[in-house]
């Protein structure tokens, strides 16, 4: 059965509340997750799901009341509030039905991979910005990436907005986070051939062999990829540009990539 809080200033609120920054992530090592898919997919994940606070007048409907039930038969605990509570706990002026909090998982690593013949994997050079993050795992779950690898950057893996962004992808696809000397050495370790996305690279991403294993890396939103990414351990490739602009957003150049790797090795 579940309990009831009906005040927003209630401690227990105001401890989820602080979820939506990182430090209240990074000390109560808890998230938080927006949304029925979102949690749904969290939990065929099999994320621990702590605990679920709801709005009864929002979840008449007999999937989400499914829903509750299977986050109960998980031992997560249920916790009914009212619409004012659901405001509180909600992001921007979109008013949810449900907010669930996990437990951050330990974080895997590199040596958690075991690449094949055939894996694709992206590298993300120091993203800091959680909406494109979330972005790029959408497009790496739907083209068939195998794993996204972050070299030097966003460590905060749960940030609500990466979350959403993605539509829980985050909770399917491997996410690793690791320095540039150890992906290098690991990347050189399992004979990966890896293609630098950059403004000046001098070949077109459709002249290249995405076929076997392949690291597909990116650069940062403001400045590209760094210098450490050069011709002694990866190949430059560009996408065309036909208009006024230089490039494009870091996630639509990776959904681009994507899908021309996705393309070839469906062709093989």
């Amino acid at each position: 059965m579940a309990i009831e809080i009906t005040s927003p200033q209630n401690p227990r609120i105001k401890e989820v509340i602080r979820l939506r920054d990182r430090r209240g992530r990074r000390r109560q090592e808890r998230f938080i997750i927006d949304g029925i898919r979102e949690l749904r997919r969290a939990i065929d994940s099999e994320f621990e799901i702590l605990e679920v606070f709801y709005d009864e007048a929002m979840v008449q409907d007999p999937k989400i009341s499914q829903l509750l039930n299977t986050a109960k038969d998980l031992d997560a605990e249920l916790i009914a509030v009212p619409e004012r509570v659901m405001e509180k706990l909600s992001y921007g002026q979109r008013v949810l039905p449900l907010i669930a909090i996990a437990q951050t998982p330990v974080p895997i690593s590199l040596e958690d991979l075991s690449p094949s013949n055939n894996t694709l994997i992206i590298v993300l050079e120091a993203l800091e910005k959680p909406g494109n993050l979330g972005a790029i795992l959408r497009t790496a779950d739907a083209s068939g990436v195998d794993a996204v690898i972050i070299s030097d950057g966003n460590k905060d893996l749960f940030n609500p907005n990466t979350i959403r962004s993605s539509c829980g992808a985050v909770f399917h696809l491997p996410v690793i986070s690791t320095s540039h000397k150890e992906l290098i050495t690991w990347l050189d370790g399992h004979a990966f051939q890896s293609f630098a996305t950059r403004i000046d690279g001098a070949v077109d991403y459709t002249q290249v062999d995405y076929t076997g294993k392949t690291a597909l890396v990116m650069g940062t939103e403001a400045t590209g990829l760094s210098e450490r990414w050069n011709n002694e351990n990866s190949i430059a490739i560009s996408i065309p540009m036909q208009g006024i602009g230089d490039s494009l957003n870091v996630s639509t150049s990776c959904a681009v990539v994507c899908y021309e790797a996705l393309r070839q090795r469906r062709s093989t």
